[in-house]
């Protein structure tokens, strides 16, 4: 059996995890710092965060994993790093942060961004792509960067992700994965490459060539650790720093999605069904899918945004009996939900959630809103509950059917993962909505896992990422579609979910027009 030890480094929106994993993917070791606060809002809608924070906590984690002596530092044979996504690092000439990093979060929009071609306002106007366009150049952090701190911005020697700023802390280059590059920049998501000298996206966005670091595709080396960073990570100096993925993505791979017939869900902040495919696929026109863990393969990604973060909401604004009674008991509030929602049948009495609490891109478009219909006399907060978990499922069934219809290929079978997922509630339904098995890893940090992965297939212990996720991911519970509830749910769906954004999409756009929300 192989000995090696393999450190992944998880830096999320909420915390950072130092987590060791062995050859077999077994979990020897985790170390956790939550954020507090998780980010910084100097301005309303703004979200930043010093990156010396993320640093510092994956510092404290990786010196706790070394306390106890179970784990040793002399036998970790490489380290693989994962983050959240899109959040963008400006960094000056001598290596200093100007500034805070602009997290994903941030919902600032660039009002004067950089101007267009006539050839190419012509293209886009003529193939309807306009909207989108100006979608991505008010987006950009770097167009608002430009517009609002254009002296900070013309002394950013480095703009990087927050995956590739820590890589340059660990291995002193300016370096990242194309696994990496999801957000505003201009990233060709057909090649995994910086955008071609020709292309668009050069004159959308506001962003020199030489600012943005060189990139490997996941499984290769990026780097090796400095004297410095080893000395302060507790680890032997040159341990290797092998190249992984964005924390979707590393997800979906930890979760054994490799074939285009599983679809992956993600339960989390922001809810997502992904499905790993070998070619480009547009699931959304001119929306390209992402870059996968597994190299040179493509994630199909449908999101809703708030997503499980729903599920906080309703903890915050409707369960404080639950909350009380939770701390009284010494369980997760989640788990008194479980019972909570325990005797609502499928469907929630008719109570039907449309779970957009944050404005879409194209479907749903700007305009939308949530909303929640179907309220009778019988209804309580546990109906309100099951319903949001409906609702959220439902979404990401739209999702999967999104992808099948631009794919031709039938999903058989679905892996669930995130905070959510450990909600057997939550599962059952899923299995319910789609009328498909649902299954939930064996392992809760499929993030952390999916990385590993790529450092095991790295270093040579696997020989593909076939044969590296038989060996390394395993499957936990497994919930199987009921007859009776999939039937009340699919004519729940057909019949009503799927045609409530048509109804009230005119509605959305009054309240918008009326009341200047969401701008």
């Amino acid at each position: 059996m192989n000995s090696s030890r393999l450190l992944s480094i998880d830096v999320g929106t909420q915390s950072a995890r130092a987590i060791v994993f062995d050859a077999r993917g077994q979990l020897l070791r985790k170390a956790q710092e939550i954020f507090e606060p998780t980010y910084r809002s100097p301005q309303p809608g703004w979200a930043e965060q010093d990156p010396e924070v993320y640093w510092a906590a994956v510092v404290r984690c990786c010196q706790r994993l070394w306390v106890q002596g179970e784990v040793r530092p002399e036998q970790i044979s490489a380290i693989s790093l994962t983050t959240q996504r899109a959040t963008m690092v400006c960094v000056g000439a001598d290596g200093e942060v100007l500034r805070p990093a602009i997290v994903w979060l941030d919902q600032r929009r660039c009002t004067d961004p950089p101007k267009l071609s006539a050839l190419w306002r012509g293209v886009f106007r003529m193939i309807g792509a306009t909207p989108l366009i100006e979608h991505l150049q008010r987006e950009a952090d770097a167009n608002w960067l430009a517009q609002h701190e254009p002296e900070l911005w013309r002394h950013t020697t480095h703009f990087l992700l927050l995956s590739g700023w820590l890589t340059h802390r660990m291995v002193g280059e300016y370096v990242d994965s194309t696994g990496c590059q999801v957000g505003f920049i201009p990233f060709d998501y057909r090649r995994h490459d910086w955008a071609a000298p020709g292309d668009f996206k050069w004159q959308a966005l506001a962003v020199r060539r030489e600012q943005l670091p060189s990139l490997r595709p996941p499984g290769s080396v990026l780097g090796t650790l400095t004297a410095d960073a080893a000395r302060v990570l507790g680890l032997p100096v040159g341990v290797p720093l092998i190249a992984a993925a964005a924390d979707k993505a590393c997800e979906v791979l930890g979760s054994g999605v490799l074939e285009p017939d599983v679809a992956q869900l993600s339960f989390g902040t922001t809810a997502t069904i992904n499905t790993t495919q070998a070619r480009y696929l547009e699931v959304q026109r001119m929306l390209p899918p992402y870059p996968a863990a597994l190299p040179g393969a493509y994630n199909t990604e449908i999101q809703i945004y708030r997503g499980f973060w729903m599920v906080s909401w309703f903890k915050r604004e409707f369960a404080h009996r639950e909350q009380a009674l939770a701390a009284e008991r010494g369980v997760a509030v989640e788990d008194l939900f479980d019972e909570l929602i325990g005797h609502v049948p499928p469907g929630s009495m008719g109570l039907m959630l449309q779970p957009y609490w944050s404005p879409g891109v194209r479907d749903p478009g700007p305009e939308a809103k949530g909303a929640i219909i179907g309220f009778g006399d019988v209804h309580t907060r546990a109906h309100f509950y099951r319903a949001i978990l409906e609702g959220l499922i439902y979404g990401l069934r739209g999702g999967s059917e999104q992808i099948q219809k631009r794919s031709g290929q039938p999903i058989r079978l679905l892996r669930v993962a995130g905070g959510g997922s450990q909600s057997d509630q939550a599962m059952q339904i899923t299995a319910d909505v789609f009328g498909l098995p649902a299954e939930r890893p064996s392992i809760y940090e499929t993030s952390a896992l999916g990385a590993a992965i790529n450092a095991a297939v790295g270093l040579g212990i696997y020989p593909d990422y076939a044969t590296a996720v038989q060996a390394m991911t395993r499957v936990g519970a497994r919930f199987e579609p009921r007859p009776e509830a999939v039937a009340v749910y699919d004519a729940l769906y057909r019949e009503v979910y799927g045609r409530m954004y048509g109804r009230l999409r005119p509605l959305y756009h009054a309240i918008r027009r009326i009341t200047g929300y969401p701008p």
